[in-house]
């Protein structure tokens, strides 16, 4: 989410594409990469370097790593939009990567510091291995960008950027069940990849959420060990149908499009995994739930277009405060919209404590 914390992403939260001629061994083992030595990180401004320009070569590039596959139109695919786009505004040039296994996370970096790129930017959490290389000498003209989650430290040289998912799966939880009570419906599903603390508890603030609205409630949680494996997302999306889910929500990354098709098909309301494709006729979506790691990007690519990404410190974004997350409901009936927006504002005052709420529903 950042997936994308303790539900993170970030969520997960969840391919080769190339830029600029990189190349990046998959075959190569870190220590084979390794640097002979490491040096301090420099204090000043958090990394102590003047951007965008960091490296000082008369350029800017941008190098992006994607556990995820970055065509799969939504969650890891608008992180990469959003450094395009963002970098085309500018005259920048981004370096990219998707599909990029944990355990090649380091290696990669390393070769992305190697191609001068004046910040390392990595999609989600799940890549955390790749943190060590900011402080290595061959990283050491670069920022670095990271979805935060519960278990990646601050460091002097890396920004960490941040949401809390319980809030927006709650939020979309309550979504959904404003659309289930209208329908007479008391079941859903939830299908999603790796059987992880993220998905495990994504899957618990989405069924607390429901049950703010509709009390009795159940859900069907499916854990398929790959958010980009369409044919096992459609067989766990039958499945759920089979057994009387009304709602899925196919917390997935390339495999979402297929799931959704699925429960289209067969009339069962769907939500987005991080972006908002309401205009999407084929799938369709019912409801959007927004905590696409593009928009807070493109936010930090603007502060370091003016030298103000600050290094060593953390960006938390608050749903019902921020413009980001939020959940939408693209055609909302009756006083949907109202309500939907009352409870979203009421866990941005801090009247709703989402953690609480997840704890007593979910």
């Amino acid at each position: 989410m950042t997936a994308r914390t303790s539900l993170r992403r970030r969520r997960a939260a969840l391919g080769l594409a190339l830029a600029g001629g990189l190349a990046l061994s998959g075959c190569a083992s870190n220590a084979a990469t390794a640097p002979k030595a490491t040096t301090p990180a420099s204090s000043s401004k958090g990394s102590g370097l003047s951007e965008p320009d960091v490296n000082g070569d008369g350029k800017v590039v941008i190098g992006v790593l994607s556990p995820g596959d970055i065509n799969d139109h939504g969650f890891y695919e608008s992180f990469v939009d959003s450094a395009d786009a963002f970098a085309k505004e500018k005259g920048w040039k981004v370096i990219k990567r998707g599909s990029v296994p944990a355990g090649d996370a380091l290696t990669a970096a390393r070769a992305l510091c190697q191609q001068h790129v004046d910040m390392v930017a990595l999609a989600a959490g799940e890549l955390k291995a790749a943190i060590p290389a900011s402080e290595e000498p061959v990283c050491a003209k670069t920022a670095w960008y990271v979805p935060s989650s519960a278990n990646i430290d601050q460091t002097p040289r890396i920004l960490l950027s941040s949401d809390n998912p319980n809030q927006s799966l709650l939020a979309a939880g309550y979504a959904a069940g404003l659309k289930m009570k209208a329908a007479g419906y008391t079941k859903a599903g939830f299908v999603t990849g790796v059987k992880a603390d993220f998905s495990v508890l994504g899957a618990k603030a989405f069924l607390a959420g429901i049950r703010e609205v509709v009390p009795k409630a159940t859900l069907v949680s499916t854990y398929t060990g790959d958010f980009n494996d369409s044919a096992k997302a459609k067989e766990a999306t039958q499945a759920q149908i089979s057994q009387g889910a009304k709602v899925i929500y196919p917390y997935l990354g390339g495999a979402t499009d297929a799931a959704a098709q699925l429960a289209n098909a067969n009339g069962a309301l769907t939500l987005t995994p991080g972006t908002d494709r309401c205009a999407s006729t084929s799938p369709k979506f019912d409801i959007s739930v927004i905590f696409s790691p593009g928009d807070y990007f493109r936010a930090a690519l603007e502060n370091f277009a003016k030298d103000d990404l600050k290094m060593g410190t953390k960006r938390v974004w608050q749903l019902g405060v921020d413009p980001y997350p939020t959940v939408k409901i693209c055609k909302g009936q009756g006083d949907e919209d109202q309500q939907l927006a009352q409870f979203m504002k009421k866990i941005g005052t801090k009247a709703i404590d989402p953690e609480a709420e997840v704890k007593r529903l979910g």
